[in-house]
């Protein structure tokens, strides 16, 4: 008979010879044969798992390994699983059948073991592997069971009867029902003798389904029906068994090994406490700081409890140790574990290679696997990689992976499922992508080689939990101390997860969204991006000479003021950085832009007394429609350019918003502004109302910075017939700000009103009254006559006037750099600027002007106009109108327009026209055009007239009191009963609760929000949230070219994209799919070299389409899907009351039910789901009012 074997293993090869393994066979065919025990060893020569993912691919190498033909079989929601490649053979199992009941149909799967002459069947972990019937089925199809034998997992599989036969072996157990109860009567007659806290387990399955602790009896009915419908779901039987839950224990494993001749052995323990839900996340082999008697009598009784059960192939023996070291059988694991990988680390024995050798008929000594050959090597820890997201519990994410690139190295082992780029994780399956394994001379070794590891996945398009991994195993706990079941809940620390940046693939994202959609930012104009991109001018190595800014900075505000005054020849403000584009690009120009030229003006432009570049319209604007942080670009051109001072438009009360906020919001902005670099505030009023300006500036001088205050400008005090805002006025108000403690007293001539005759009276007179302050001039030059009212102002004793340079300058904009500069040249108010400097400036602006033409004014205004002297309309708004006429069909009708402005401006009662009353002003003239109605029809009308919102709650007095009050009996008709505001309107707001804020930031937008951040929200809240939500999508857009940014790649452009210095991407578009039934297009892109792709929703094809509808986040009431998953229960309707906490339904996702609660109290208005409806992520569920 053995010389017959030795014949029949001759003839086993492998791709043409014979195996290693088939050699190592015959070797120890005869120590076989002379046992006491009569063996009868049959090869395997076919082994088809009954599983699928990573535990069918570990079987399939092991069998490749053993040169054994494998077969895989699938389901229909499984074509594109990456264990059906690892296969020799594949075949299709349950056929219309639900995503976890094919895997579970054994008709099925037996007859696909005796249609393809399968030898063995591996049941791999979960699905059917603890199945007796399953086991029991394949030996009577004449199918090997890769297991205990039928009988052995059935015992072991009935919790109950696994916990008689420990009682009967001597092995201590945790008190529990003696059998599966069958009803919720039963569970209650338990707690009531045992006591809470108590856990139901499924009978007929682990991994944490159908595992439910209670604390109270409260919480007992819903809990049993909970793991009921899980254990149903996952085991296809809904038994559970009730027993005493021990607090805080240590969850201890023993792996077995035994062959039919009743040998048994044990590999050592391992450690799964770390666990979530019953689920174990991370394990150890050996445990921890375990002591070495305790270790004994674990193994002694797992090996004691097999042998009582006659128990044959792998297995796990399951203990719960307490804090005294005392240790409880909880199960038996008839099957591999998913942890097996650590035991075979440090043992070196290959527990799948020795589970098809027993199954054979090999015993373990034939193997070599005797107890005292068995030694600990060191150790190893493992780490489940899954698609679940910690910052929303562990909710499973579902989606394709865009990106895939794993850790490896030294000591570092890889077990995957279907971890690759393009595949598809669904919710109909555990979340488990990637086990890592990690082995090295001890624990502390191990770990360092596992955070490494995980260090250098990049998984993109589906959430993982790697960075909760990685504050696991950077814990001190974990690494020097004793770990229990409780660890994760009592370290909530764990949950501060580092944000994953995952820059280039957002980036990416944004590029084919762009190549889809078109652009995000709203375009008045469809021009495209010049073609030509600007050149910066040479600037030389080194730091840039000392500027003002030195003097600030050694001197402080009132030394710095006093070395302006004292300075001789005439200084410059340069607007480029922010009014020059706000009048000319309609806000639009970017920091990339900023940045490259700053290093030039820095060192080029060192007596400028300042750079006009942060605040007013450009704060909001950077985060609405350039998705930038307003804060980053101060920060960013700070550090560029550090030599000269910053100026920002500072609307006193107002702060940066077009509202009034409460004092201390006002007063923190400018500590946070001073902290980033910000160094003089123009505080102005948009009414000159002296209680809101007083506020900016005393909030601009606590914070440290320069206060300039300033005066804003209307009328013609060169007129005697203007008799409103005479000289006499402005010359009062300035004393005024004087006696408030301004540093620089400032002229803000926002229409460009100021004409050279009227220029040198106020100056004058504001000269020769307050001769040691200096004096600062802004203007605009919509008339043309800007440059020559900035000279008159210098002639008449101004220090410094507002320029733009050449190309930026002129129309609405500023009065030209160059032409200021030229003028002033050999004079006494020569500015000490070299002119070709200017030129070369210039010439950057006039490409970087190009690459704006959507935006640019010149689009629709092909000059500035004088009748400006008329109509009063600012720079800003002049173009912004202009705009808004063409758009809307009305360009013929500007005139009438500009006609209505002056008419609604006498209306109002002859206004300072700044932001905001300038667009109160522009509000009602534009209702007056659409309506086609006279100044004298509104004012008899006012009282049966809608006015625009603007206007009237100016007349309530929301954004203070106008010079002269209120327009009378206009007023009264507009308002009849309404409220009005007497005094300074922010001055009764209550204070705003920074703390609160961050607070509510964080939980809505992760931990990593900065004082900037809050900032922001406190000044523009919806614009903050869209525009974090936007960055979240689509990440760091500032770093791509205005060209890309705004118009995107076309089909085979190459380009290249810095992330940060010594970061730089180099990104070509491949090609742009064809639109999918889901509504997307795959947009393919080659990045570093590698294929890269990204899903895109069309956005107008979408809306032919139907789609379920998602949950808008700036809803309250509406009820979102947590996860994607299937609608298991609907516990609300339309109609009911419902208070917050209360549960709305239930949803089931990989094999896990999660019961949706109610945010918040009220009645819930309509229900969008149905049971069994299968949901993605965001699904709207139901709205509550």
């Amino acid at each position: 008979m053995l010389f017959a074997m030795l014949k029949m293993l001759q003839l086993r090869f492998i791709r043409g010879g014979l195996s290693f393994l088939g050699v190592k066979r015959i070797s120890v065919i005869s120590a076989a044969y002379q046992s006491t025990q009569r063996v009868e060893y049959k090869p395997i020569r076919k082994v088809l798992v009954a599983n699928r993912g990573e535990i069918a691919t570990r079987v399939f190498r092991a069998c490749t390994e053993l040169g054994i033909r494998t077969v895989a079989v699938y389901s229909e929601q499984d074509t594109g699983q990456i264990h059906r490649q690892k296969a020799d053979e594949a075949y299709l199992i349950g056929k219309g059948l639900a995503p976890v009941q094919a895997y579970l149909h054994i008709p099925d799967i037996i007859k696909v073991a005796k249609e393809n002459a399968v030898d063995a069947v591996h049941p791999g972990y979960g699905f059917l592997s603890e199945r007796s019937d399953f086991a029991q089925a394949c030996i009577d199809a004449g199918v090997r069971f890769i297991g205990p034998s039928a009988e052995v997992v059935r015992k072991m599989g009935d919790k109950v009867e696994a916990r008689a036969i420990a009682i009967l072996a001597g092995v201590p157990v945790v008190p529990g029902t003696d059998g599966p109860i069958m009803s919720f009567k039963e569970a209650h007659e338990f707690s009531n003798t045992y006591g809470f806290p108590i856990i139901f387990k499924a009978a007929y399955g682990g991994g944490g389904r159908g595992m439910r602790v209670v604390r109270s009896y409260e919480e007992l009915e819903e809990n049993y029906q909970r793991a009921y419908s899980e254990a149903l779901s996952a085991f296809g039987n809904g038994a559970l068994f009730v027993e005493k839950f021990i607090e805080k224990p240590r969850h201890i494993e023993v792996q077995i090994l035994g062959d039919k001749y009743g040998n048994v052995v044990h590999l050592y323990e391992r450690d799964c406490s770390i666990q979530r839900r019953h689920q174990k996340v991370v394990e150890i082999a050996p445990a921890s700081q375990l002591d070495p008697q305790l270790r004994d009598r674990l193994t002694a009784d797992a090996v004691k409890l097999a042998k009582q059960v006659g128990y044959e192939n792998a297995g796990t023996v399951e203990f719960l140790v307490d804090k005294h070291d005392k240790h409880y059988f909880i199960e038996v694991n008839s099957r591999l574990q998913v942890e097996h990988t650590v035991t075979e680390e440090i043992t070196d024995v290959d527990l799948v290679h020795a589970q098809i050798h027993v199954a054979e008929g090999r015993s373990l000594p034939d193997l070599g696997l005797k107890q005292d050959n068995i030694r600990i090597n060191g150790c190893a820890i493992q780490c489940r990689v899954t698609t679940e997201d910690p910052a929303r519990g562990f909710q499973p994410d579902t989606g394709r992976i865009e990106v895939f690139r794993s850790g490896e190295g030294m000591g570092i082992r890889l077990d995957s499922a279907s971890a690759f780029q393009g595949a598809v994780i669904s919710p109909h399956y555990d979340s488990l992508l990637v086990k890592v394994i990690a082995h090295g001379k001890d624990h502390q070794t191990a770990a360092t080689k596992m955070n490494r590891a995980l260090a250098e996945f990049r998984i993109r398009g589906v959430k993982t939990n790697i960075p909760f991994l990685q504050n696991v195993l950077s814990n001190t706990q974990f690494l020097h101390g004793i770990v229990d079941t409780q660890f994760i809940d009592e370290n909530p620390e764990l949950f501060n997860l580092r944000p994953v940046q995952n820059r280039a693939q957002k980036l990416l994202h944004y590029l084919g969204h762009v190549i889809v959609n078109g652009p995000t930012t709203p375009i008045p104009v469809k021009v495209k991006p010049s073609p030509v991109d600007p050149v910066v001018p040479m600037v030389p190595l080194g730091p840039p000479p000392p500027g003002f800014r030195d003097i600030l900075l050694k001197e402080g505000p009132e030394g710095f003021a006093k070395a302006v005054r004292q300075h001789k020849g005439l200084l410059l403000m340069d607007t480029t950085f922010r009014d020059a584009h706000q009048s000319l690009l309609a806000t639009r120009v970017r920091t990339h832009d900023l940045k490259r030229i700053s290093p030039f003006v820095a060192h080029n432009f060192s007596n400028l007394f300042s750079i006009e570049n942060w605040g007013g319209a450009t704060f909001d604007v950077a985060m609405r429609f350039l998705y930038e942080c307003p804060w980053r670009r101060l920060q960013e051109l700070r550090e560029l350019i550090p030599n000269i001072p910053f100026q920002m438009l500072l609307r006193g009360a107002n702060a940066v918003g077009y509202t009034n906020y409460p004092d201390n919001s006002v007063f923190k902005f400018c500590e946070v502004a001073k902290e980033n670099g910000m160094d003089i505030f123009r505080v102005f009023d948009s009414l000159n109302y002296l209680p809101n300006m007083i506020l900016g500036m005393e909030a601009a001088g606590k914070a440290g910075g320069v206060v300039e205050a300033a005066i804003s400008y209307t009328g013609d005090v060169a007129d005697p017939s203007r008799t409103k805002y005479t000289l006499d006025y402005y010359v009062n108000l300035a004393e005024d700000l004087m006696k408030a403690g301004t540093h620089i007293l400032s002229i803000k001539d926002m229409a460009g009103l100021l004409k050279p005759k009227a220029a040198t009276l106020l100056i004058g007179a504001l000269r020769d009254k307050f001769p040691d302050i200096p004096i600062h001039v802004h203007t605009h030059d919509t008339a043309g006559a800007g440059v020559a009212s900035m000279l008159a102002c210098a002639a008449a004793g101004a220090d410094i006037v507002d320029v733009a340079v050449d190309s930026m300058s002129g129309m609405t904009s500023q009065p030209s750099m160059g032409a200021v500069v030229a003028c002033a040249q050999g004079t006494d108010h020569d500015t000490g600027i070299r002119l070709e400097k200017v030129f070369d400036y210039s010439e950057y602006w006039e490409v970087c002007r190009g690459l704006y033409s959507a935006f640019d004014c010149t689009a629709t205004m092909k000059s500035g106009n004088a009748d400006v002297y008329e109509n009063e309309i600012p720079g800003g708004q002049y173009t912004n109108l202009h705009f808004q006429a063409h758009s809307m069909g009305l360009g013929n009708k500007f005139k009438e327009v500009k006609k209505a402005y002056a008419e609604a401006n006498r209306l109002l009662g002859d206004l300072i026209k700044v932001t905001p009353s300038s667009k109160i002003v522009g509000d009602l003239a534009q209702f007056m055009v659409h309506n086609n109605l006279t100044r004298e029809e509104v004012e008899e009308r006012a009282d049966e007239l809608s006015f625009p919102s603007s206007v009237v709650e100016y007349l309530q007095g929301y954004i203070g009191i106008p010079y002269g009050g209120f327009p009378e009996p206009f007023r009264s008709k507009v308002l009849k009963d309404l409220p009005r505001i007497e005094g300074r309107p922010g001055a009764t707001l209550p204070s705003l609760d920074f703390t609160k804020l961050e607070k509510e930031l964080k939980e809505k937008h992760g931990d990593d929000i900065t004082p900037e951040d809050v900032m922001s929200a406190a000044m523009y809240p919806k614009v903050f949230d869209e525009y974090k939500e936007f960055n979240s999508q689509f990440g760091p857009v500032e770093c791509l070219n205005t060209r890309l940014f705004l118009d995107g790649p076309k089909i085979a452009d190459e380009f290249e994209v810095e992330l940060e210095r010594g970061k730089i991407l180099h990104i070509k578009a491949l090609a742009l799919g064809d639109l999918s039934k889901a509504g997307q297009r795959e947009v393919f892109f080659e990045l570093n070299g590698q294929l890269r792709s990204v899903l895109v929703k069309d956005t107008q094809a979408m809306k032919e389409m139907h789609f379920h509808p998602k949950a808008l986040k700036d809803v309250k009431g509406q009820i979102g899907a947590p996860m994607p998953g299937q609608v298991v229960d609907i516990k609300v309707k339309a109609g009911d009351k419902i208070e917050k906490g209360q549960q709305l339904c239930v949803l089931s996702a990989m094999k896990m039910e999660t019961v949706v609660n109610s945010p918040l109290s009220g009645i819930v208005k309509k229900v969008y789901i149905k049971p069994n409806m299968h949901l993605e992520g965001d699904d709207l569920l139901l709205e509550i009012e």
